[in-house]
């Protein structure tokens, strides 16, 4: 078979929301939220991650998210919001990422719990141990992890990718 190169699924959790009355898609980042957002957008540029695409629920919550993780960068990556992201599975999750054309190196995802979460423990086959621990005790808000690939995107499956880093807000 043959080898193919490298890509980054980067999958981040949205930032601390509000909980105002009204709809669930619609609630706002939370102060504490537009903060740890900056940070991270912050964090994944000093890492060298720079995404090629972001696909991101149209929540209020992930878009404001992405708005603020997103001023880092000079380049502005192609954005896709999509309902999908929303309420979904971690399988609904992995067959959209499987859909990622062939020319992206590095994915990022901005959704919600439980199915980020699930998405990513079901992927990592590997890891360093003391980050598989973490990953597995806690996803919370602005959580954000990497996990790399050297499969095209249409061949992802479970335990297949490697973690290389998980960051939260707290460090």
């Amino acid at each position: 078979m043959a080898s193919h190169r490298q890509r980054n699924l980067v999958v981040m959790r949205h930032a601390k929301a509000e909980w105002p009355d009204g709809p669930d898609h619609e609630r706002p980042l939370a102060e504490r939220g537009r903060k740890d957002a900056a940070e991270t957008g912050h964090r994944l540029l000093a890492g060298g991650i720079t995404p090629d695409l972001v696909v991101c629920s149209p929540a209020v919550r992930t878009r404001e998210t992405w708005r603020l993780v997103g001023k880092v960068y000079d380049h502005k990556p192609h954005t896709v919001y999509d309902e999908r992201v929303y309420e979904a599975s971690a399988q609904a999750l992995l067959y959209l990422v499987q859909e990622t054309p062939d020319e992206v190196d590095t994915l990022l995802l901005i959704g919600h719990n439980p199915g980020v979460a699930t998405l990513v423990n079901a992927l990592a086959g590997s890891g360093e141990d003391d980050t598989l621990v973490r990953l597995r005790e806690k996803y919370p808000t602005s959580a954000v992890a990497v996990l790399s690939l050297h499969t095209p995107w249409s061949d992802l499956q479970e335990r297949s990718a490697h973690l290389t880093r998980f960051t939260t807000p707290a460090g």
